[in-house]
């Protein structure tokens, strides 16, 4: 299982990586926006008011299914070895159910089959959903990568100014394209028609008020990419000799073979080489025309680009290249939004955060602090203050304006969905990563429970994204938490999503082909109807997503914890009762002269300068007061 777990770890998990040479020019200065940048911070403002959406492309929706791949299409992706018998995979199969191409290709290793499987997933998926993350309430999307890559995730790029063909209309035509650029001068950079397409999905979710940011890879690359396959071809000859961190060459004389260091040691991960300012010359150079490229397509402006990067493993790339790279991005696009992944101690994030490099980041202190209290058996949780106490050090942590542009997540393509923490809370601290990554794997921990979660797991869930949706920073959701899905850390947090057009098989496999009482797998419509009408309250009250931060009460004996929210006269309370029972909470309300219940407030009362709020058992309640 060690050999499984690395691979998974540096597949799937954390990823991330000036001045240019004379091939890589960069040339356009879009128009800045009138929305301007507050003078004493340095993030860009509309990202405090974005409710995220994270979609994983591959995995999204089936909007064109000429455009599947085929088995040729997933050569040089883990596991390495080409299957004997290949097709799609059922969009509503059983997940851990192996169809018959796959026991036939009889390999008893299940990591195998599920990093094969492609289900078809694709970017005229994500236009075509458009109006239901709209419905939803989503403004923003992350997206995991799109550039051109063999593997089901992307995140071992064959480039990084292609999408992927197989995310496009015309796979075989766009692949030939390619073959006439020289990829070390941009200026014979061809638009295929995924670029197009991508180009079109940008605009439409744009007219729909959508921003969108791509996830950039800059740590390493894929073992088909242009530069890495040119430079085991031709060696010491080729251009990119110096763009990996390469240990040997071929040398019959020195009798070494061709060797290089591969991301977390895992050998379809190529590392970029770097110095003690981040990326050398000619990989840096590459990025930061990518980079243009997507940011102001075609020299059309940046309101025809993406709204910014999310930026993989970010941690493994020396702070140098990211200064350099900020001005860069922040010269394209003022208001470029940039988040960074990097899963560390709240101290050890700070230096990242001084606006020299990164706006935000993808907030997993802010998940691990709300299980220990919302979701953490006794023992394992923190009470009220603590809670409060650890929430404040968040905050406090940053220059100002940061914390109110972090991506507050729970679930991620990285972690356990939501659901299944919530099945397994217990079986270890989601604060230690380390640990929990593997411990959270179904295929590494016999005692994982891979059931759907029953209507107390998800009434938990329920609670928690009143925090995520009222709390200091932007709610970020992972797909399909809102109908429901479940699943344990990757590989199965990345199951097809659930849409009410597709015919979904009960799952009743086991990761070790046994059986299990049946699961029904069916959009939670009641579920999204929560996410709908809390996202819908975050979008209307501006207090939600710029207010200053006050806690009203953290009772550690009654188990209750109570803030306030306000901006420009408005002022909005929510509190929660942690404990399993009901109860009545009261709070000190002095000025208050009414209050007007927003949600689950309905059993509310002021008199005497105190509001009583009776509330079930771990629920939670949204109020203005007046």
């Amino acid at each position: 299982m060690k050999k499984v777990l690395t691979l998974l770890i540096a597949n799937l998990l954390l990823n991330a990586c000036s001045t240019t040479s004379n091939t890589m020019q960069l040339t356009h200065t879009p128009e800045q926006s009138a929305n301007q940048i507050s003078n004493d911070e340095f993030v860009p403002q509309w990202a405090k008011s974005a409710v995220w959406y994270q979609i994983f492309p591959e995995r999204f929706r089936n909007g064109d299914p000429s455009n599947d791949p085929k088995v040729e299409d997933i050569a040089g992706a883990d596991p390495a070895e080409p299957p004997a018998q290949w097709q799609i995979h059922p969009w509503g199969s059983d997940w851990y159910e192996l169809q018959g191409y796959e026991k036939a290709n009889g390999e008893p290793e299940l990591w195998k089959h599920l990093l094969r499987r492609r289900y078809g997933g694709d970017l005229q998926g994500v236009i075509d959903k458009l109006d239901y993350l709209a419905e939803l309430g989503i403004n923003a999307i992350y997206l995991n990568p799109v550039f051109d890559a063999p593997s089901l995730h992307k995140y071992d790029g064959a480039s990084y100014h292609h999408i992927d063909p197989n995310f496009g209309p015309d796979p075989e035509g766009d692949r030939k394209l390619i073959q006439q650029e020289n990829p070390l001068d941009p200026d014979t950079w061809v638009w295929t028609k995924a670029d197009e397409l991508a180009l079109e999905l940008i605009e439409k979710a744009h007219q729909k008020g959508i921003r969108i940011i791509f996830d950039g890879v800059f740590n390493h690359m894929g073992i088909n990419s242009f530069a890495f396959q040119h430079l085991a071809e031709h060696q010491q000859q080729s251009p990119y000799k110096d763009w990996f961190s390469v240990t040997s060459f071929d040398d019959k004389q020195a009798g070494t073979k061709f060797d290089y260091a591969g991301w977390f040691g895992v050998k379809s991960l190529p590392e970029f080489k770097e110095d003690e300012n981040g990326l050398v010359a000619g990989p840096k150079d590459y990025v930061f025309a990518a980079t243009e490229r997507w940011m102001n397509p075609k020299g059309k402006g940046a309101q025809y680009g993406i709204d910014g990067w999310r930026l993989d493993v970010a941690f493994c790339i020396a702070h140098g290249f990211w200064k350099d790279w900020r001005k860069h991005v922040k010269q394209l696009n003022p208001e470029a939004y940039l988040t960074a992944e990097i899963v560390d101690k709240p101290e050890n994030v700070i230096p990242y955060f001084q606006g020299d490099e990164f706006d935000g980041e993808m907030n997993y202190n802010f998940a691990f602090a709300a299980a220990e209290f919302m979701f953490n058996p006794e023992g394992m949780d923190i009470n009220a203050s603590e809670f409060a106490d650890k929430l404040a050090e968040l905050r406090d942590l940053y220059p100002q304006g940061v914390a109110y542009v972090v991506q507050n997540l729970f679930g991620s393509h990285d972690s356990n969905r939501i659901g299944s923490h919530i099945v397994n809370r217990g079986i270890g601290n989601f604060r230690y990563w380390g640990d929990y990554f593997g411990t959270s794997q179904a295929a590494n921990n016999p005692a994982y429970q891979v059931r759907k979660p029953n209507a107390d797991e998800i009434h938990l869930q329920k609670y928690f994204a009143v925090l995520q949706m009222t709390y200091v920073g932007a709610p970020m959701l992972y797909y399909g938490d809102e109908v429901g899905m479940w699943g344990a850390n990757d590989p199965d947090c990345r199951k097809p999503m659930l849409w009410d057009d597709i015919q979904y098989q009960n799952e009743v496999f086991n990761p070790d082909g046994s059986k299990r009482k049946a699961d029904v797998v069916k959009a939670n419509m009641a579920l999204k109807q929560h996410y709908q009408q809390l996202i819908k309250i975050r979008n209307q009250h501006t207090a939600l997503q710029l207010g200053d931060f006050k806690v009203v009460k953290a009772d550690d004996a009654n188990n209750v914890f109570a803030f306030a929210r306000s901006y420009q006269g408005e002022t909005i309370w929510v509190v929660f009762n942690n404990q399993t029972n009901q109860q009545t909470i009261r709070l000190e309300a002095e000025n208050v002269k009414r209050i007007k219940p927003l949600f689950n407030a309905e059993q509310s009362s002021l008199s005497k300068q105190q509001i009583q709020l009776k509330l079930a058992g771990k629920t939670a309640a949204i109020f203005k007061v007046l």
